[in-house]
């Protein structure tokens, strides 16, 4: 008689409907308890599995041990800051966890050098719950969201090579880190090349919303990739339109 444990295997079907319905987590970091208390009550009511830490270290040990989908990361922690916490796990540990920072409004210059670094959004302080929830699922939405183009055939331009299914680029066969908000802006542009898009159309069709970010974020994203692409070797790859914002060069 056939075994009854063995009719519950799991098929092709059940792994994938698993694996859509996968409980999203979040990392939340800040050394202030009852910021830390409401953000984590808010978003797990939200339906997130919430991490939290209080200090730099703590972030780090976390953030590698559970590998979040996305940090709320305070830049002013004990130890070691924000900023740095941020460099360690985007450019030495190479994590992609999407990012947002929570920041001061005395702090638009730090609020620059993150966007720089790697965050992917911010928030100002003091700032609502609710508004902190809605920005995080609008970054996660979109990275989680289908993509359309990832069965395309990768796309060569010279010595780099996007290959939207693997999510990977190269150049001079050597693979570029990108975050992930960074490879979806590249993977957009690059898909459509000679096209130009303003900076709201953008902001649109990658962060999937113009809601809730400044649109000056989508010029450090373009900053981030040139340096990345290798900036000042060759003529940018993402040509600035004047008056209207970016294109790919085809």
């Amino acid at each position: 008689m056939p075994s009854r444990l063995a009719d519950k295997s799991p098929t092709r079907g059940n792994i994938q409907s698993m694996e859509e319905s996968r409980v999203q987590k979040v990392l939340v970091v800040d050394d202030e308890p009852t910021i830390l208390e409401v953000v984590s009550g808010y978003l797990s009511r939200a339906g997130f599995d919430v991490e939290t830490a209080t200090d730099g270290s703590g972030a780090i040990s976390a953030a590698l041990r559970e590998r979040p989908d996305l940090i709320v990361l305070d830049l002013m922690l004990p130890e070691i800051n924000g900023m740095e916490v941020m460099r360690i796990l985007r450019e030495v540990e190479k994590l992609d966890s999407a990012v947002i920072m929570l920041t001061s409004r005395s702090e638009e210059s730090d609020r620059l050098l993150g966007l720089r670094r790697g965050a992917d959004d911010y928030v100002v302080k003091p700032f609502s719950p609710a508004e902190l929830v809605a920005r995080v699922e609008a970054v996660l939405r979109r990275t989680t969201a289908e993509d359309p183009d990832s069965a395309a055939a990768p796309i060569a331009v010279g010595e780099l090579v996007i290959d939207p299914a693997a999510r990977r680029v190269t150049r001079r066969g050597e693979e570029v880190f990108l975050t992930q908000l960074e490879f979806d802006l590249l993977a957009f542009l690059a898909s459509r090349p000679g096209q130009a898009f303003s900076r709201n159309q953008i902001m649109e069709q990658v962060w999937g919303s113009d809601n809730f970010s400044d649109t000056g974020t989508v010029t450090v994203h373009v900053r981030r990739l040139r340096a990345k692409l290798g900036d000042g070797e060759e003529p940018d790859l993402i040509e600035t339109v004047w008056g209207i914002g970016y294109r790919f060069r085809p």
